[in-house]
């Protein structure tokens, strides 16, 4: 080793010394002479909730003017805490904090008696102003600690589709709805625990945020239209209070695109403040997670079937006997009577079951099952919303004669509404068949945007049966529907409703007097901006869909006329 290179060797030899006598001071410092405060204030730390800062994406609705208004978010409040352990002076600490803010002195002082507890809270919520007074007072034992919380600025507005968020293992994640559908996307990095970094690095506690954080992460903008959403959920709380069904639910779509622009059901709940929630079940989206029979709303399918599996024809008659028996099992009108010979537009004019089913019968089993099974029926629409269910379709397998005919007037097989109104779509769309969806932008964290452009559905229906299939429906709204006194004169509207019987599931029979009610409506008719779907589940006071739904269609159907400016078409 020559001099240069021993001379290099002691300068590093004394670099190292001097840097172990630097953390040797450091040390010293931190744990004999400033120990003391340190310990006081990991120790404050650490009596922090482990669940108060955390992070996460925003939800939006879409405006008609093209703006965002926030659906979901985070806000940010302050919470005040206690360790009984260090509070010295309980009354005068006491009487400090009564000048910022108002505590109960009982209360204060019993929780300030708990000295084996680490961790007291005092006061959720505070005011950020509060919180800064009161942390400069620098009260022994007594801090604030920022929280953020979930916030729905629209309350209940579109509830059970946004969804909420709920605590697992200190982690805030999204349950139901929207929130759950898109946990990916709108969940963020997390401090999960308050602890300090220099907490962390001197224990063994280790920092919940996830190691890979990408641009997955970011907000979601929605097909939902606030006014048109408020709108349909003030229609269903007054039609609810006046037939007080056991559910009642609507959804407002547009059937070329599956864009959901509304949809809500009641009971519902706020958001903002669930602790006045009774049964969980109400966080569910019925909309999406429960089936129904229909009833009648199914019948315009049942036509359409036959006219494009040319069973039928526009012009065709037949011979209404009132009632039919197959398998053993009979079955009626409505009203029990036979109408003789007539034409097929009376089958949805009058609503005629036995019509329904003589055009199933007549189409034939198997092929009229694969029809039905082509408008989606039996299967789930893919909407960006959890617990989807498929409905009760066994029927359509078995293809039993007297299953066939009564599948075509919506009994003996069960659908959500997201899938009636996916089916029925199909005479609002050309015959094409929608995907209905929520979301129709993601905005990443790194700057970038993901258009989620509609689904190309199949062609299920030519377009001559559809076009056939509306006129009926739109001479049924102007003629049949309530005598034709809600015809609107500039607009064709193309309605069926739908009364069904429920089932009992103690006999597996029908009540004799329980009926779900439905209503189904597109317009402009041949060239439709939406189609509309309501439902009340037991409504007390009338046995008909026209005389509980009628009102509530025809208000929607004029607001969003008037909202939207829609130009008349005949």
């Amino acid at each position: 080793m020559n001099s240069n290179q021993r001379l290099r060797a002691r300068f590093m030899l004394a670099g190292i010394v001097l840097i172990a006598c630097g953390l040797a001071i450091t040390l010293y410092t931190i744990q004999i002479v400033k120990g003391g405060e340190y310990s006081a204030k990991a120790q404050k730390q650490y009596v922090k909730p482990t669940n108060t800062v955390f992070d996460r994406g925003s939800i939006f609705f879409s405006a008609k003017d093209g703006s965002k208004p926030v659906a979901a978010t985070l806000t940010t409040d302050y919470s005040l805490y206690m360790n009984p352990k260090l509070v010295k002076d309980p009354t005068g600490t006491y009487q400090a904090l009564s000048q910022y803010t108002k505590i109960d002195q009982v209360q204060f002082l019993k929780k300030a008696g708990l000295t084996d507890d680490p961790y007291e809270e005092l006061i959720k919520k505070i005011e950020p102003s509060v919180a800064q007074s009161i942390a400069e007072l620098s009260l022994s034992g007594i801090g604030v600690t920022k929280i953020n919380s979930r916030s729905y600025p629209g309350d209940r507005l579109a509830a059970q589709t946004l969804g909420l968020v709920g605590e697992n293992d200190g982690l805030v994640q999204g349950r139901y709805g929207l929130e759950s559908t898109y946990e990916n996307v709108l969940l963020r990095p997390t401090s999960g625990s308050t602890a300090s970094l220099f907490a962390q690095l001197f224990t063994s506690k280790q920092s919940s945020v996830p190691e890979n954080v990408s641009a997955v992460h970011g907000d979601i903008v929605t097909t939902l239209e606030p006014t048109v959403q408020a709108y349909l959920e003030k229609t269903l709380v007054k039609t609810d209070n006046l037939w007080n069904p056991d559910e009642i639910g609507g959804i407002i779509m547009d059937p070329h695109t599956g864009k959901l622009i509304a949809m809500g059901a009641l009971p519902s709940f706020d958001p903002n403040d669930t602790s006045t929630v009774k049964n969980p079940a109400v966080f569910s989206n019925p909309l999406v997670e429960s089936s129904y029979e229909m009833g009648s709303i199914m019948k315009p399918l049942t036509i359409a079937t036959g006219l494009d599996s040319g069973a039928i024809t526009p012009t065709w008659t037949y011979n209404d006997t009132g009632t039919m028996t197959l398998s053993g099992k009979k079955f009626s009108n409505f009203d029990g009577k036979a109408r003789g010979v007539v034409p097929v537009q009376e089958i949805l004019s009058q609503s005629l079951n036995i019509g329904a089913a003589t055009v199933a019968l007549k189409v034939g089993k198997d092929k009229f099952a694969k029809y039905f099974t082509s408008f989606g029926i039996g299967s789930k629409t893919g909407i960006d919303q959890p617990s989807e269910t498929a409905g009760l379709t066994g029927n359509l397998k078995t293809k039993r004669d007297v299953e066939i005919a009564t599948m075509a007037y919506g009994q003996g097989i069960a659908l959500s509404p997201i899938a009636t109104i996916r089916a029925l779509a199909v005479l609002a769309n050309g015959g094409v068949l929608a995907q209905p969806h929520l979301v129709q932008e993601i905005d990443y964290v790194d700057g970038t945007k993901k258009l989620i452009n509609p689904v190309q559905g199949k062609l299920v229906l030519n377009k001559k049966s559809v076009e056939d299939t509306t006129r009926m429906m739109v001479k049924a709204f102007d003629t049949a529907l309530r005598q034709g006194q809600f015809k609107i004169e500039h607009y064709s509207v193309a309605t069926k409703t739908g009364t069904a019987q429920i089932a009992d599931p103690a006999t597996k029979s029908y009540y004799s007097d329980r009926y779900l009610h439905s209503f189904v409506g597109y317009f402009p008719a041949y060239d439709p901006k939406f189609i509309l779907f309501l439902y009340q589940k037991y409504p007390k006071g009338a046995q008909y869909a026209s005389d509980t739904l009628t009102e509530p269609f025809s208000d929607l159907t004029k607001f969003l006329i008037d909202y939207y400016n829609i130009p008349p078409d005949r």
